[in-house]
């Protein structure tokens, strides 16, 4: 079958004829993929520095959505032609710039039928990530104020989202061409970050003290630890963590996979308390270039790959 990945580890991303998938263990299904997101992590993969488990060839791709169209034996609470999504890492067999899919069941959701392949399809990085970050490592109670540095994109948007719902005070960073998303995705007041001054800007607006940043900025956690008087919690999901000083506590945070929080994010997807982007489309034969649009940051809604991917 036709997949997009590399042949080895740094090599260019192309189009590869591979075996078709192997014969599923006891807790894994086969999925007919529809539509595969495609994120700047799938270059850090492609160059090494996520292992992820893939084998030469290898599909790129770690976050998909499809039918279902075979079950292992002990894969309970799925069935053959229900719709999914998933973060199936670490991988089985491919990534997810395939046709077919092998996946464990326990990385996969319920696909809620008012969200479409394409927003299911980008949706589980960004939103476990920002699960993980809002109620894991920052574990933010209702009442507290949290700064998110680098609201502008998916990742940060939902963070800024899970955040609010919590009832939690979020203030955050962004350009200007996104702030007004920024705000409706509930955060109260929105920094611009070219301001060099803004972590100060942030403290001024906290009205006494934030009690958490989150930072979605790559290289961007020190500067926005500078925020946090002393004390408090800074989580940042780029692999940049800074030490810990003046009684901060830092996680980095990697993102895991885990079916049970995606079905609760999706779930909130479809009921319109969390936004998405509409993403761009493109071709199973176009991913070289949409990989590369995404890690120059051409494209701030995100791309999948939705054609000449299904066999259905």
């Amino acid at each position: 079958m036709l997949v997009a990945g590399v042949r080895t580890l740094g090599g260019k991303v192309e189009l590869l004829d591979v075996d078709e998938p192997r014969r599923l263990a006891a807790d894994e299904v086969l999925i007919d993929v529809r539509a595969a997101g495609v994120g700047n992590w799938d270059d850090i993969i492609r160059t090494g520095g996520w292992d992820v488990g893939t084998r030469s060839p290898m599909a790129l791709g770690v976050e998909a959505a499809g039918v279902v169209k075979a079950v292992g034996v002990d894969a309970s609470g799925f069935s053959v032609g229900d719709a999914v999504l998933c973060h199936p890492v670490p991988l089985r067999d491919r990534g997810t710039w395939a046709p077919l899919l092998v996946a464990p069941v326990g990385s996969l959701a319920h696909k809620p039928p008012e969200i479409s392949w394409e927003t299911a399809a980008i949706f589980p990085v960004p939103a476990l990530t920002a699960e993980q970050v809002v109620g894991e490592a920052l574990a933010l109670q209702r009442g507290e104020t949290l700064l998110v540095h680098g609201a502008g994109g998916i990742t940060g948007g939902l963070i800024v989202q899970l955040a609010a719902l919590r009832g939690v005070d979020v203030l955050a960073t962004a350009g200007p061409r996104s702030a007004d998303r920024v705000r409706a995705n509930g955060a109260r007041e929105v920094i611009d970050y070219h301001d060099p001054m803004w972590p100060q800007r942030a403290k001024v607006l906290a009205s006494g003290s934030i009690d958490a940043v989150a930072n979605a900025v790559p290289g961007g956690a020190a500067a926005a630890m500078t925020a946090l008087a002393g004390g408090g919690r800074l989580a940042t999901i780029t692999p940049d963590p800074p030490a810990s000083t003046r009684g901060i506590s830092v996680t980095a945070v990697y993102v895991r996979s885990d079916g049970t929080q995606l079905e609760r994010l999706s779930a909130l997807l479809a009921s319109r308390r969390l936004s998405m982007p509409t993403p761009r489309s493109c071709g199973l034969d176009q991913a070289a270039h949409a990989l590369a649009q995404v890690v120059a940051g051409h494209e701030p809604n995100g791309v999948v790959i939705a054609r000449g991917i299904s066999r259905s």
